[in-house]
């Protein structure tokens, strides 16, 4: 089990960029499988970005690939989520998440960052 921290979440303009971390409290981000996902107000909580536990494999939400990119660093025990023309529709909670196998469900997770674009 790692338990995960968020941060980086703040109000931005419309276009305009952020960087989300993610670190683990305690444990390690080793040998997890990493992501993002995001929650809009009133909405589910969908799918942004992943990445494999060595980092050569990442996977993108169609509606933010070329705009998001999503990378680790496992000697800094941390992930990080570079966001570009962010579109006000983005605004959300963004959560990191962790699970052990590929194909899986997230099973560890983050509290969550605000994230709010604005026009």
């Amino acid at each position: 089990q790692v338990q995960l921290v968020e941060s980086g979440g703040e109000l931005v303009q419309t276009g305009g960029s952020l960087r989300l971390s993610c670190s683990a409290s305690t444990g390690t981000i080793r040998p997890y499988h990493m992501g993002w996902l995001r929650q809009a107000p009133g909405k589910e909580r969908e799918f942004v970005a992943s990445i494999d536990r060595g980092g050569s494999g990442t996977n993108y939400a169609d509606s933010v690939k070329g705009r998001f990119t999503i990378s680790r660093d496992n000697a800094k025990n941390t992930m990080s989520l570079q966001m570009n023309s962010l579109k006000r529709e983005e605004t959300g909670v963004y959560y990191c998440a962790a699970k052990t196998i590929l194909t899986g469900s997230y099973q560890d997770w983050g509290q969550g960052t605000q994230v709010t674009v604005s026009s």
